[in-house]
């Protein structure tokens, strides 16, 4: 981690925040800085602020800079391929891999691999073509982008919701209703930096759709489907209607029915192509660990 500290100048008095610093040598982009803003890494006079404020000269700006994050090199291509075109590209990541890299992880990565497969657009290196993320255990579909064009309108139909994306959840308990809507908003743990949480100070809208598939003797097999994308949303969601995901180190049911990773698979992608206009309605089985933990939990 580097720090930055710098008072804010005359010429920028009234200023937006994530303006200013996406000015910054050290920033270099405003998706940058929105990135810093929403990891709670700025502080304005000590404060934690939108990225909408009007910054005052002589305040002073601190920066939490993350570590420089090592030239990101090709790697041979085995994350199987759903769809591709020149623009669009659909994979289907398996569990155990990061999407990029990140806080303790620098290689190995799918961002490698996507690199290999001629994935672009946006404006951060490390990331190409990257328009939403799985986190490392969670195994399933991904789009991604093969041109700037395609991943300024992928980006807009996330932004505006038209991407569709559904998860399979296996989870330790029984739901109170068939179906139901988790509108609650997530942040980085007030005491934890390294969990999300409800109980946070910097809360971002958070909205999870949720409908029972399978009632088991111990478990429920769920269907959920994502509004928003916020980092371990689901888990944290269904955690917080006491419906913890089987297999989940660090929300919910460790070690639950033998899984070594949460029982979470991204299995339906749906998207108008953001060239073409065609719609994609993509489906993805489940892995054969998850297969096999769902035969348990029938039986169990």
């Amino acid at each position: 981690m580097r720090a930055l500290r710098f008072s804010v100048a005359e010429a920028d008095a009234g200023a937006r925040l994530d303006a200013v610093l996406a000015r910054r040598e050290e920033i270099g982009s405003r998706s940058v800085a929105e990135r810093l803003l929403r990891d709670g890494a700025v502080r304005v006079d000590g404060s934690a602020l939108p990225k909408s404020h009007r910054l005052e000269a002589g305040s002073v700006v601190d920066v939490a800079l993350p570590a420089p994050v090592p030239v990101l090199e090709a790697a041979e291509a085995v994350v199987p391929v759903v769809f591709e075109d020149e623009h669009v590209l659909v994979v289907d990541k398996p569990t155990g891999i990061a999407v990029h890299p990140g806080a303790g992880t620098r290689t190995g990565t799918l961002a490698s691999q996507l690199l290999t497969l001629g994935a672009r657009g946006g404006d951060d290196p490390a990331r190409p073509g990257i328009v939403h993320r799985l986190d490392r255990d969670t195994s399933g579909l991904l789009v991604v982008a093969r041109s700037d064009d395609a991943y300024a309108a992928l980006q807009d139909a996330i932004r505006r919701r038209e991407v569709e994306r559904r998860y399979l959840a296996l989870v330790l308990g029984h739901a109170r209703s068939r179906t139901g809507r988790i509108d609650a908003p997530v942040g980085r743990d007030r005491r934890d930096p390294t969990r999300r949480s409800l109980d946070t100070d910097e809360p971002r809208e958070a909205v999870t759709l949720f409908e029972t598939e399978e009632t088991l003797p111990r478990h429920t097999l769920l269907g959920v489907r994502l509004e928003t994308g916020r980092t371990h949303q689901i888990r944290v969601h269904l955690a917080a209607i006491q419906l913890p995901v089987s297999g989940d180190p660090l929300y919910g049911a460790a070690g639950d029915l033998g899984l070594e990773r949460q029982f979470l698979h991204a299995h339906r992608l749906a998207f108008v192509h953001p060239l073409t206009g065609q719609r994609f309605d993509l489906e993805s089985p489940l892995p054969r660990d998850l297969e096999e933990t769902l035969r348990l939990a029938r039986a169990s």
